[in-house]
Protein backbone atom coordinates (compact mmCIF):
# COMPACT_ATOMS: atom_id res chain seq x y z
CA UNK A 1 0.00 0.00 0.00
CA UNK A 2 1.44 3.39 -1.04
CA UNK A 3 1.35 5.88 1.83
CA UNK A 4 -0.52 9.10 1.17
CA UNK A 5 -0.67 12.38 2.99
CA UNK A 6 -1.92 12.34 6.57
CA UNK A 7 -5.31 13.69 5.53
CA UNK A 8 -5.69 11.16 2.70
CA UNK A 9 -4.67 8.37 5.06
CA UNK A 10 -7.30 9.40 7.62
CA UNK A 11 -9.95 9.49 4.89
CA UNK A 12 -8.89 6.02 3.66
CA UNK A 13 -9.03 4.74 7.22
CA UNK A 14 -12.54 6.12 7.67
CA UNK A 15 -13.62 4.38 4.45
CA UNK A 16 -12.07 1.08 5.59
CA UNK A 17 -13.86 1.32 8.92
CA UNK A 18 -17.19 1.98 7.20
CA UNK A 19 -16.70 -1.06 4.96
CA UNK A 20 -15.78 -3.28 7.90
CA UNK A 21 -18.71 -2.04 9.97
CA UNK A 22 -21.14 -3.12 7.25
CA UNK A 23 -20.12 -6.69 8.02
CA UNK A 24 -20.83 -8.11 4.57
CA UNK A 25 -17.25 -8.68 3.41
CA UNK A 26 -15.84 -12.18 2.98
CA UNK A 27 -13.48 -13.10 5.81
CA UNK A 28 -10.28 -12.91 3.74
CA UNK A 29 -11.18 -9.49 2.36
CA UNK A 30 -12.15 -8.22 5.82
CA UNK A 31 -8.80 -9.40 7.22
CA UNK A 32 -6.92 -7.67 4.39
CA UNK A 33 -8.80 -4.42 5.02
CA UNK A 34 -8.13 -4.77 8.75
CA UNK A 35 -4.39 -5.19 8.05
CA UNK A 36 -4.46 -2.14 5.78
CA UNK A 37 -6.22 -0.19 8.53
CA UNK A 38 -3.56 -1.13 11.08
CA UNK A 39 -0.87 0.10 8.66
CA UNK A 40 -2.75 3.38 8.16
CA UNK A 41 -3.11 3.85 11.93
CA UNK A 42 0.63 3.29 12.45
CA UNK A 43 1.44 5.73 9.64
CA UNK A 44 -0.91 8.39 11.03
CA UNK A 45 0.47 7.97 14.55
CA UNK A 46 4.00 8.36 13.18
CA UNK A 47 3.00 11.57 11.37
CA UNK A 48 1.36 12.93 14.54
CA UNK A 49 4.49 12.13 16.57
CA UNK A 50 6.62 13.94 13.96
CA UNK A 51 4.33 16.96 14.13
CA UNK A 52 4.55 16.99 17.92
CA UNK A 53 8.35 16.94 17.72
CA UNK A 54 8.29 19.86 15.26
CA UNK A 55 6.03 21.81 17.63
CA UNK A 56 8.50 21.23 20.46
CA UNK A 57 11.34 22.52 18.26
CA UNK A 58 9.40 25.66 17.43
CA UNK A 59 8.90 26.30 21.13
CA UNK A 60 12.66 26.35 21.80
CA UNK A 61 13.93 29.54 23.31
CA UNK A 62 17.44 30.93 23.80
CA UNK A 63 17.75 29.30 27.23
CA UNK A 64 17.14 25.81 25.91
CA UNK A 65 14.10 23.75 25.23
CA UNK A 66 10.91 25.18 26.65
CA UNK A 67 8.80 22.10 27.33
CA UNK A 68 5.09 22.68 27.01
CA UNK A 69 2.72 19.75 27.59
CA UNK A 70 1.10 18.70 24.34
CA UNK A 71 -2.65 18.30 24.88
CA UNK A 72 -3.58 15.37 22.65
CA UNK A 73 -7.24 15.53 23.66
CA UNK A 74 -7.74 19.04 22.35
CA UNK A 75 -9.18 20.14 25.69
CA UNK A 76 -7.95 23.12 27.65
CA UNK A 77 -6.46 22.25 31.03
Amino acid sequence: MKMKSFEESVKSLEELIAELEQGDLPLEEALKKFEDGVKLIKYCNKKLDEAEQKIELVLKDEEGVKTVPFDKTGEDS
